[in-house]
């Protein structure tokens, strides 16, 4: 089975995850995914293929005759999809872009322009998978499913290519950034890993953000408005205010590369109480630090300005730059660039503008760089991936499990 096939079957899996649920997955139907993913794995011959209690995906390819001392690897990816967009009834379909805006679905108007997206560009006569401008595609990381799957499938059947063992992860919830929760690391029994996940083929991704999560919440005095005066502290316009002191050119829209940010995520409220969350970025470490004591200092400022019990800042750690642990381990990135070439590819050292499962599974001991799907667009109705990608890619993991020593 090719990667196209594996894929085009993986997205009509609704697997969306839930931020707000504490069950483990978070969502029950990543479960049937999951299944089926295990049953693959088995039908395919790897060892010890099964779906874990916790909603993970684990097989391991053996090591082929000679090579049982090459230090065993892990392919990781995840099962589901972004939760803010919707991903179920996913209508993907196989269209031969000769250039201009790509209608998505004529009927409700929805094109993708190359004025709005300029890799469209570098797309001309090939053949891509999109949707109908309605849901996600899913790529992130239905692709990485289906390419891991499909490099361990060419592999089996081709004996004659020597490579040591290789573990198979595939996690759920880690778009609510739980994934790496679900991996058991004496059980995956690997030294170094790789998480496929990553965006246009060729990206090589072992920096990512810093990251905090920032949760304000105000408490203001609600007084008739007839009658408010000189008493009422409405909690909506204080939430405002705070905003407002954010720099305003440190948010998303208006950074790229190494730099920083800011991001509202969500904002609701009344006169009562309201309630902000934010999320802080830096691959610097000091300027990391720099921006959690900017939200602190707005946070007191205003409980000064309006009074003691009128502004909580809570600021939490959620991951750290995977740089400090994969630096150390240089032939990891080597063997993956090294790969890329085989292939025809030439890799390019991309800082990730977010964070991965690999970035936590680092610092927890697993050192694990990220690898491109060849996907555009994720967590989007605009998402798309070249149908070449999908089988370059998988002709990347061949080359990089059988070139290891």
């Amino acid at each position: 089975m090719t990667a196209l096939e594996r894929f085009l079957r993986y997205v009509t899996f609704d697997t969306q995850s839930d931020e707000a649920s504490a069950a483990t997955p978070s969502t029950e139907k990543q479960r049937v995914l999951g299944a089926h993913l295990a049953r693959e794995l088995a039908e395919l011959g790897l060892e010890g293929a099964h779906l874990a209690e916790n909603g993970a995906v684990y097989g391991w390819l053996p090591a082929t005759p000679g090579r049982e001392r090459v230090p065993v690897l892990a392919l990781i990816s995840h099962m589901d999809t972004a939760p803010r967009v919707p991903g179920d009834h996913v209508k993907a379909r196989i269209v031969s872009y000769e250039g201009g805006e790509l209608v998505l679905n004529r009927e409700k108007g929805i094109v993708m322009s190359p004025a709005d997206f300029p890799d469209l560009l570098d797309q001309v006569g090939k053949d891509l998978v999109v949707t109908d401008g309605t849901t996600l595609l899913g790529a992130d990381d239905k692709a990485g499913v289906a390419e891991i799957f499909t490099a361990v499938e060419y592999l089996m059947t081709h004996p004659e290519l020597p490579h040591g063992r290789v573990a198979v992860c595939i996690t759920p919830d880690e778009e609510v950034g739980r994934g790496a929760d679900y991996v058991d690391l004496k059980t995956l029994g690997a030294r170094f890993a790789y998480t496929v996940d990553g965006g246009p083929l060729g990206t090589l991704e072992y920096e990512n953000f810093n990251a905090a999560g920032g949760e304000v919440l105000i408490h203001g005095v609600n007084i008739h408005p007839g009658d408010a005066k000189g008493k009422m502290k409405n909690a909506s316009l204080i939430a405002a205010e705070f905003i407002s002191m954010v720099p305003p050119a440190e948010v998303p829209a208006h950074t790229e590369g190494y730099e920083g940010f800011y991001h509202l995520c969500t904002m609701v409220g009344d006169e009562s109480q309201a309630r902000l969350e934010w999320i802080i970025r830096d691959h610097d470490w000091e300027k990391f630090q720099a921006r959690k004591e900017t939200m602190a200092r707005i946070g007191a400022y205003l409980e000064a300005k309006y009074g003691p019990g009128t502004v909580e800042v809570r600021l939490t750690d959620s991951y750290y730059n995977m740089k400090e642990k994969i630096l150390p381990h240089p032939q990891v990135l080597e063997w993956a660039r090294a790969a890329y070439r085989k292939a025809g590819v030439e890799p390019r050292d991309v800082p990730i503008r977010g964070g991965t499962d690999g970035a936590r599974l680092s610092y927890l001991g697993l050192p694990c760089p990220n690898l491109s799907t060849g996907g555009y667009h994720f967590h989007g109705v605009y998402e798309y991936i070249p149908v070449a990608s999908l089988e370059k890619m998988t002709e990347i993991l061949v080359h990089l499990l059988s070139g290891m020593d």
